[in-house]
């Protein structure tokens, strides 16, 4: 996003171009690669007996949900900053323990491979790893002072 002053009024402008030191199209990612990723990614989210009910419980409508998510990776590969969502607020209280995002890792990274370049892959996988951890440590799974993963209680 950037700001254009219009007269006295100045007006947030959502820009989906890749912004000129986004890390993305040095190798090779675009839009449609991410797009292709994340719906490949979904498609196979929305059928793991792990993650699909979680889900399905949570998602109505797909559509708005999937152009949400390519505009978050949008804005992580290709530095769009067309994303204004809040991921950590979205992933509380939906009962996540450690073995969904272990599954959901899994899972990203098997796509990534089948749909991405290497290079592009490896790219997506380290962010999908750095997103995981911050969303368990935002949401309690992980200890901040130690790193380590924290009993739940039940």
């Amino acid at each position: 996003m950037w700001r254009h002053s219009a007269g006295s009024a100045a007006v947030d402008i959502d820009d989906p171009r890749p912004h000129p030191k986004a890390p993305g199209p040095a190798l090779g990612i675009d839009r449609a690669m991410v797009t292709h990723l994340v719906h490949a990614f979904y498609d196979e989210v929305r059928r793991d007996s792990i993650l699909g009910p979680i889900f399905d419980k949570r998602v109505k409508d797909w559509t708005p949900h999937l152009e949400k998510l390519v505009r978050f990776w949008c804005s992580i590969a290709l530095m769009t900053a067309e994303y204004h969502g809040r991921p950590m607020p979205a992933h509380m209280g939906l009962g996540i323990e450690p073995n969904h995002f272990v599954r959901w890792l899994e899972l990203f990274a098997e796509t990534a491979q089948r749909v991405c370049p290497p290079e592009a892959a490896n790219f997506f996988v380290e962010r999908a790893q750095n997103i995981a951890r911050s969303l368990q440590l935002g949401i309690g799974l992980i200890d901040p002072l130690t790193g380590q993963l924290r009993a739940r209680a039940r």
